[in-house]
C-alpha cells in the first residue's frame, strides 16, 4: 500500500527544503524524500543570489558594464561582470534562465523563507545589494546572505586585517590569501600568519575536530589560542580565522576570542567538509521538523507510476523492494550534474527519476569549451520548465500535470559562473512548493 501525502518533494538540498517549507505553508501534508546527505556540507554556507554575469550574458550582447554590475578582477580568467544588485540585473540574464520564470518577486519570496528559517544567524536581509565576503582563496565574493560570524570581515569595512591559518591545516593558507587580497587592491591593509593550534591533532583531522575543542574549551584552548595570535596581532583591528571557531557554542567562542584579543574576530568560509554549510543544513532541517514536514532519507527514488498525464507515486528502493510514495502534487529537486539529479553517459543526458526531457547537443564534443572557465554547455544542462516550473518535453508541452522542478535540476543557469546556485534553489523552490501546496489543497 502506497504512503500518501498531499505534496511529495524529491531531494533534500536547499531547493527541496525550501519547496517543502513553502508547500507546508498551505497546510498541505508534505513529505521530503532524500537519498543522501545534502551537498550543503560541501558548500560555503553563503547564499549567493546573483554575483556575476558572464561576458556576453547581457540582453544587448555588448558585454558592457551596466546598472548593478562592476568589472571582474583584472587577473580573473573568468570573463564576467560582478553584480552589485542582483534584482536589478536579472533582466540581463538569458531568456531561459530560471530567474526569468519566477522574476524578482520569486527571488524575494525565496529569500523571505530563508530569512525566517535562519533568523539572526545570518545577515544581509536589510538590503537588496550584495555584500563582499573574503574567501579562503584570497578573493572577494559577492553574496546576498552570510553567517553572522562572517559579517565582521566584509571587504567594505576598511579595517587593518590579520588572517590566521594553522600549521598542518591545508584548507587555508593565510599568508597566500592575504597576498592575493593585497594584489587585488582591497581597500584595507591585510597580513597573514600561520600559527600552531594549541592542541595537536592528526594531520588529516577535519575542521570539526578543531571546532569541538573550542566549543568545550578543551585544555583552556581558547586562551592559549588567543595568546598565540596576540604575538602576531600588532595594530590589526580584526582577525579572520578559517570557519572552525566552534559549532554548538560558536558565538560564545568568537566573543571570547574578541575579548581576549581586543579585536573583531570573523570566520572565513572554507571548503568541504564545510562547518558553515553543515550548520545551515541543521537550520533548514530544524525548520522542516517545526513545520511538520515528514522526512524519509537514505533510500533512492528509482522511478514513478503515472496515469493519464499525472504522476501517482514515486518508487523508492528500500532493500531491493520498490516502495511507492503517493501524493497529489510532486516537486523534483534532486540537483544538477553534481548532485546526480541530472545523469549522463557518453551518448546522452537524462533526468533519472521521471525521465524528463533534457536538451543537449548530440555531439559530446559540443558539451564543453576548450577554456577551463569557458561557457560550457554542460553547466546549463537541465529540464526545461514552463511558466509554472513544470518540466516540458521536446515539443514544449508539460511532461506531467502535477510535477514541478526546482533548483539545480533546472536548465538554463550556469550557477557556478553566475554565483547564483543558492538563489536559484530558494526562488524556484519557493515557487514550486507554493504552487504544489495550493493545487493539492484547493
Amino acid at each position: 500500500m502506497a504512503i500518501r501525502e498531499d505534496v511529495l518533494v524529491v531531494g533534500g538540498g536547499i531547493a527541496g527544503a525550501t519547496a517543502a517549507l513553502a508547500a507546508a505553508e498551505s497546510d498541505a501534508k508534505v513529505r521530503l524524500l532524500s537519498h543522501k546527505k545534502s551537498t550543503l556540507r560541501q558548500a560555503s554556507g553563503l547564499v549567493d543570489v546573483l554575483g556575476a554575469i558572464p561576458r556576453g550574458g547581457s540582453t544587448d550582447g555588448s558585454g558592457a558594464v551596466s546598472d548593478g554590475a562592476a568589472p571582474a578582477d583584472e587577473g580573473s580568467t573568468d570573463q564576467s561582470e560582478l553584480v552589485a544588485d542582483p534584482l536589478a540585473a536579472i533582466e540581463r540574464l538569458p531568456e531561459d534562465h530560471p530567474y526569468r520564470v519566477v522574476g524578482a518577486d520569486g527571488i524575494r519570496n525565496g529569500l523571505e523563507i530563508f530569512d525566517d528559517v535562519v533568523g539572526d544567524a545570518y545577515e544581509g536581509g536589510h538590503t537588496d545589494r550584495n555584500a563582499l565576503v573574503l574567501t579562503h582563496g584570497g578573493t572577494v565574493k559577492p553574496t546576498a546572505r552570510y553567517p553572522q560570524s562572517v559579517a565582521p570581515g566584509l571587504a567594505s569595512a576598511e579595517k587593518k586585517t590579520l588572517l590566521v591559518g594553522f600549521a598542518g591545516l591545508t584548507d587555508f593558507d593565510a599568508p597566500a590569501a592575504a597576498a592575493h587580497l593585497d594584489a587585488a587592491g582591497v581597500p584595507f591593509d591585510v597580513d597573514g600568519a600561520t600559527v600552531t593550534f594549541p592542541i595537536q591533532f592528526r594531520d588529516d583531522a577535519l575542521t570539526t575536530r578543531f571546532a569541538k575543542a573550542l566549543d568545550k574549551d578543551q585544555s583552556g584552548v581558547r586562551k592559549r589560542l588567543a595568546d598565540v595570535v596576540s604575538e602576531q596581532l600588532d595594530d590589526h583591528e580584526r582577525v579572520g580565522f578559517p570557519a572552525m571557531l566552534g559549532d554548538d557554542a560558536g558565538e560564545e567562542v568568537r566573543a571570547d576570542l574578541e575579548d581576549r584579543l581586543g579585536a573583531a574576530v570573523f570566520q572565513i568560509p572554507t571548503g568541504p567538509p564545510s562547518l558553515l554549510g553543515m550548520q545551515l543544513e541543521d537550520l533548514l532541517f530544524d525548520a522542516l521538523d517545526a513545520a511538520g514536514v515528514r522526512i524519509s532519507s537514505g533510500n533512492l527514488a528509482v522511478g514513478y507510476e503515472a496515469n493519464d498525464g499525472r504522476i501517482e507515486s514515486v518508487l523508492v528502493d528500500q532493500r531491493g523492494n520498490e516502495v511507492p510514495y503517493a501524493a497529489e502534487e510532486f516537486v523534483l529537486a534532486t540537483g544538477g550534474l553534481v548532485g546526480k539529479g541530472i545523469d549522463s553517459d557518453r551518448e546522452s543526458v537524462t533526468e533519472p527519476v521521471f525521465g524528463c526531457h533534457v536538451p543537449h547537443p548530440e555531439d559530446r564534443y559540443d558539451w564543453s569549451e576548450p577554456a577551463a572557465f569557458g561557457a560550457h554547455a554542460f553547466a546549463r544542462f537541465g529540464v526545461v520548465p514552463d511558466g509554472d516550473l513544470r518540466p516540458t518535453d521536446g515539443s514544449g508541452s508539460e511532461e506531467f500535470e502535477n510535477l514541478r522542478a526546482a533548483g539545480g535540476v533546472l536548465g538554463g543557469a550556469d550557477t557556478a559562473r553566475e554565483k547564483s546556485a543558492a538563489g536559484v534553489s530558494l526562488a524556484t523552490g519557493a515557487h514550486a512548493g507554493r504552487r504544489a501546496g495550493e493545487e493539492a489543497t484547493r
